[in-house]
């Protein structure tokens, strides 16, 4: 039986009141995509609007491109999939294997907070069954608890985009909260690797990757968690 992945992509556009755009990073969807893809696995996208999710400009700078972007770009199939997401509402945490979310800035600001997705991932874990976020995506572990009301990530090893490469980025004072922050507050085992470093970490049922360098990698630590 092929594994069946969701995907879930943000929905959210604006950074913050700077009238810039942000939304999910390409490589952080496209590399994931295509290690499942080519896995046999059978991948399901989703996003709290449904549709065409946003995505982030820089990310589709030349400078940001890679095998994966490339490959994605002349990809119609994948285009046409992505442009056509499910309703986060609408998917069933019984239907999938693992979830695996992609980063870019605009899940600090939607998925972190939505309510379909903190149950999402309760329901996933309390089954025994994976959850992937990379790069900004670990700020989705913001709010899911355990049964026993701890958050997920308390006494876990994660990791997630730092907070020097988020002062790189020059959205410090932007963004709602910083990944890095977050997660050690919220009683996380937080480790990184140096900045724009592939860095990956897997503890229990969730594996966490720094930035989207470990967009990749991260992929495959899930797939081989699938078995």
């Amino acid at each position: 039986m092929a594994k069946k992945i969701l995907m879930v992509l943000t929905s959210h556009s604006a950074l913050g009141d700077t009238g810039k755009m942000t939304g999910f990073w390409l490589e952080e969807f496209a590399a994931p995509y295509y290690v499942f893809l080519d896995a046999g696995a059978a991948i399901t996208l989703a996003s709290p609007q449904g549709g065409q999710p946003p995505l982030d400009p820089k990310s589709d700078d030349p400078s940001a491109q890679t095998d994966a972007t490339r490959r994605f770009k002349a990809d119609a199939a994948a285009q046409k999939t992505l442009a056509h997401t499910h309703q986060l509402a609408e998917v069933s945490a019984a239907d999938f294997d693992a979830v695996f979310y992609p980063g870019g800035h605009g899940p600090l600001w939607d998925l972190a907070e939505d309510k379909h997705s903190i149950a999402l991932i309760e329901q996933l874990l309390a089954a025994g069954k994976p959850v992937a976020a990379v790069c900004h995506a670990p700020a989705v572990l913001r709010h899911p608890k355990t049964p026993d009301g701890q958050p997920v990530v308390r006494g876990k090893n994660v990791t997630g985009f730092t907070n020097t490469e988020e002062a790189a980025a020059g959205l410090t004072d932007i963004v709602p909260f910083l990944v890095e922050d977050m997660l050690k507050k919220n009683g996380g085992q937080y480790s990184k690797a140096g900045d724009w470093q592939p860095h990956v970490l897997n503890d229990g049922l969730l594996i966490t990757g720094q930035n989207p360098a470990s967009s990749e990698p991260a992929a495959q630590a899930l797939l081989k968690k699938l078995g």
